[in-house]
């Protein structure tokens, strides 16, 4: 069997919780299996180019991640081609992707499963060739997140805050989706694209969204009066309503719910872009495109 080597990298900016007794628990715990292991920052830049030297010269086996959603994104869409298996032990102000993996919010527990657990293959996705691998929006939930990372302070009070702000100042967004061959437009406050049923923090937005199945989980929440739209959201985010058949069904739904593998997305009154929850760059056009078993992460069997 294969030596474990393992390198965790830790953003030291994630989230609200203490760093330290993190990584003295994790440099305990590591020691005491006699694992050989690394614990590096993250970097801002996003170049990993040395870490793929140490797995092809050293042979690490394990790359851990200590930190939130963009965490997991910047450091899987640099390292997904590597030979290795990747585990998460989140430390963000969301950690969506580690919900829908069944990961503990606890780091110790998230710890054990790194030691204990099994690993699969899962998907992730591209937005204008820009890697996402939990769930990228337009419009009122990409300014949430625009504001939400300028805030001085992180966590889910900050989020609701931010949250509750842009919704009385959101006015919906043209925009043309394109499946298949068929096309339509629709004004809409938001746009999300969920490889997993996540927002974070337990709200999930595409209820039906599973990070193996193949598939992207649309949402679009369409024009409609604003004193309708938080029930309008919460009825989806509890699960009632059913995956749709659009063409039969899209001008009598306030929220249109569908799966697609790949998609694409006219926005020519540029909505802003969040990507797993960090701001980005929007763009005029957009085309989205699934990338089945994408990397191999480490969670519950």
């Amino acid at each position: 069997m294969l030596e474990r080597k393992f390198i965790y990298l830790i953003n030291p900016i994630s989230g609200t919780r203490k760093k330290d007794t993190v990584r003295k628990m994790i440099e305990r715990e590591t020691e005491s299996r006699g694992f050989t292991y690394l614990l590096l920052p993250t970097n801002a830049t996003g170049d990993y180019d040395d870490i793929k030297d140490l797995v092809h010269q050293r042979g690490f086996t394990d790359i851990i991640l200590i930190g939130g959603d963009g965490t997991v994104n910047q450091v899987v869409g640099a390292l997904k081609e590597l030979p290795v298996r990747f585990g998460i032990i989140p430390l963000g102000s969301g950690n969506g992707l580690a919900r829908s993996a069944g990961i503990p919010q606890h780091p110790s527990a998230a710890l054990s499963l790194v030691f204990e657990g099994t690993s699969s293959r899962v998907d992730a996705f591209t937005i204008n060739n820009r890697f996402s691998c939990m769930l990228s929006g337009l419009g009122l939930d990409a300014r949430v997140a625009y504001e939400f990372s300028r805030a001085s302070s992180r966590g889910v009070i900050t989020y609701t805050q931010q949250s509750i702000v842009q919704f009385f100042k959101a006015q919906p967004y043209l925009f043309e989706v394109a499946i298949d061959q068929f096309s339509f437009f629709t004004d809409a406050f938001f746009i999300s694209i969920a490889n997993s049923n996540q927002f974070g923090n337990q709200v999930t937005i595409a209820p039906q969204a599973s990070i193996r199945d193949g598939l992207l989980d649309i949402v679009i929440v369409q024009k409609m009066n604003k004193a309708k739209l938080p029930f309008a959201i919460l009825k989806q985010i509890r699960g009632n309503n059913r995956l749709q058949g659009l063409i039969e069904e899209m001008s009598q739904k306030n929220i249109l719910y569908f799966q697609t593998p790949t998609l694409t997305i006219q926005n020519p009154k540029l909505a802003p872009l969040h990507i797993d929850g960090e701001p980005a760059e929007t763009a005029s056009s957009f085309q989205i495109t699934l990338l089945k078993h994408c990397f191999d992460l480490i969670q519950p069997a």
